[in-house]
């Protein structure tokens, strides 16, 4: 995260796209870890990616599961090449493998299917509102959320301010949840066993003078945030940048995203009250169009 000169620029699809294919890689490197022993296929990728895909492009299509054998067939790889594979997908819950061994894809994989299309359709729908509250505000518009695999914020899609001096940020770039206005926006929906579980493991550095490290401190802002619906950082993450963020819930209540509007901090100081109000609207029309309910709202 930056204040920098220069032109501001959108590319939709390219994000939503890049957003999901990183995702998917990154929960596969996690799941199935490669040797040295794979073999590696004649477009450079080790066979055993391949033969992941594989099974789970075979098993989309059959709710009742498949056998091994039926499996062996379907993906054109022997039945002792497989076991392996499979063994991994079922420790990491993308697979399941039932009382008659047939296998089925698994919780992991199917939540991590909805979040990739979640992205997506966040991205399509939120792009109207950023661009408007840009506008608005004069100020650069962010949506994050938590990042798959690490207890960050990660930057989903963005809309740079017109100012020659502007806040920008890379898309898919992560950052600490305790000293960024987005990050505590998503830090904020955290359950208090979570909440501690992060305090206590997190490496609270200094990045500013001013950057909040304190366990006490820190949860005595979680509590504000959580009352008053929004989260502000000053000077916190960079020298003379700040930011404020108000989080997008689901259709139960939990936080899924955050929306952020920052830029240089006197300018941001100048124009709080105005632009707290538009970024509490844009989270609540976010929200509602996302199919989410609202904080404070029964549905």
């Amino acid at each position: 995260m930056q204040i920098v000169q220069g032109n501001s620029g959108i590319a939709e699809e390219e994000i939503s796209w890049n957003i999901s294919i990183f995702v998917y890689r990154t929960n596969m490197r996690r799941s199935v870890p490669l040797s040295e022993g794979h073999i590696v296929s004649s477009k450079g990728a080790p066979q055993s990616v391949g033969r992941i895909f594989a099974i789970l492009d075979s098993l989309a299509g059959y709710s009742g599961g498949i056998s091994l054998a039926e499996l062996a067939v379907k993906t054109s790889a022997p039945k002792t090449s497989l076991v392996g594979l499979l063994a991994g997908l079922i420790a990491e819950n993308y697979l399941l493998r039932d009382e008659a061994g047939r296998y089925s894809l698994g919780p992991a994989f199917i939540s991590l299917a909805m979040r990739a299309t979640a992205g997506k359709e966040l991205i399509k729908l939120a792009q109207p509102i950023m661009t408007e509250l840009m506008e608005a505000t004069g100020e650069s518009v962010v949506i994050g959320a938590l990042a798959p695999d690490e207890e960050l914020a990660q930057y989903l899609a963005k809309v740079e301010s017109g100012n020659p001096i502007r806040y920008t940020v890379t898309i898919g770039e992560r950052r600490a949840l305790f000293c960024t206005a987005m990050g505590k926006a998503l830090l904020a929906g955290f359950d208090d066993d979570r909440l501690e579980k992060y305090l206590k493991s997190v490496d609270r550095r200094k990045f500013t003078p001013t950057t909040i490290t304190s366990q006490k401190e820190l949860r005595r802002e979680m509590a504000a945030i959580r009352e008053q619906g929004i989260a502000r950082t000053i000077n916190e993450r960079i020298a003379g940048a700040s930011g404020i963020s108000v989080p997008i819930f689901s259709g139960d209540g939990e936080v899924v995203a955050g929306i952020l509007i920052a830029g240089p901090s006197d300018r941001m100081k100048d124009n709080a009250e105005k632009n707290e109000k538009l970024l509490r609207e844009a989270g609540v029309n976010i929200t509602r169009l996302t199919g989410g309910r609202p904080q404070g709202t029964e549905n």
